[in-house]
């Protein structure tokens, strides 16, 4: 992905984050974000979601420094948010894609691949994330036996209620057809 295609206020927000680091610092990112950068999702978004997937003193301190409310979110108005609610995938670091690879000198940022991306809604499933892998199926294009066989292999048994999120990607699934269909 080149660093071109990521405008300000990205740009600078990541150049400023890189500039403060003394060591690597790699960022899982999801979300709106990754939608928009990679498949060039037409809603803005303010936010670059993040995946608390390790913890250190270097990443606790970038993070804690483009937080919402944080000096650099007020400067750029954007920020780094540390997901709450979002079970990814289980196999997720190994289809891992590097965003502006040899851009920065200390900070990496890697997207989750598009299955991932859209499975890591399916737990909140509001209305912008039903749109958003609407929009998925519609420019990857999404292959839903893939989808379907990631989701009962890698997701599903991570859910305390794996029938509300199975019921939630078979309509889903549905509602994908469904628009594939009236294009045609």
């Amino acid at each position: 992905m080149p660093f071109e295609k990521l405008l300000d206020p990205w740009r600078s927000f990541f150049d400023e984050i890189d500039a403060a680091l003394t060591q690597e610092v790699a960022l899982h990112c999801l979300g709106g974000f990754v939608a928009k950068i990679l498949y060039d999702l037409p809603r803005e978004t303010s936010d670059v979601d993040v995946l608390p997937y390790t913890s250190n003193n270097e990443i606790d301190a970038v993070i804690s420094t483009a937080v919402e409310g944080s000096t650099l979110h007020k400067k750029y108005g954007v920020y780094l948010q540390v997901v709450g609610v979002a079970t990814v995938p289980q196999e997720y670091e190994s289809r891992l894609t590097e965003l502006f690879p040899g851009t920065f000198k200390h900070l990496r940022l890697f997207a989750l691949d598009p299955y991932d991306l859209a499975l890591s809604k399916i737990e909140r499933n509001s209305q912008r994330d039903r749109d958003d892998v609407k929009h998925l199926a519609r420019v990857v294009p999404l292959d839903l036996d893939i989808l379907q066989t990631r989701f009962e292999s890698e997701l599903r048994p991570n859910f305390g209620n794996p029938q509300q999120e199975s019921l939630t990607l078979r309509l889903w699934i549905d509602a994908i057809k469904e628009e594939s269909a009236t294009r045609r």
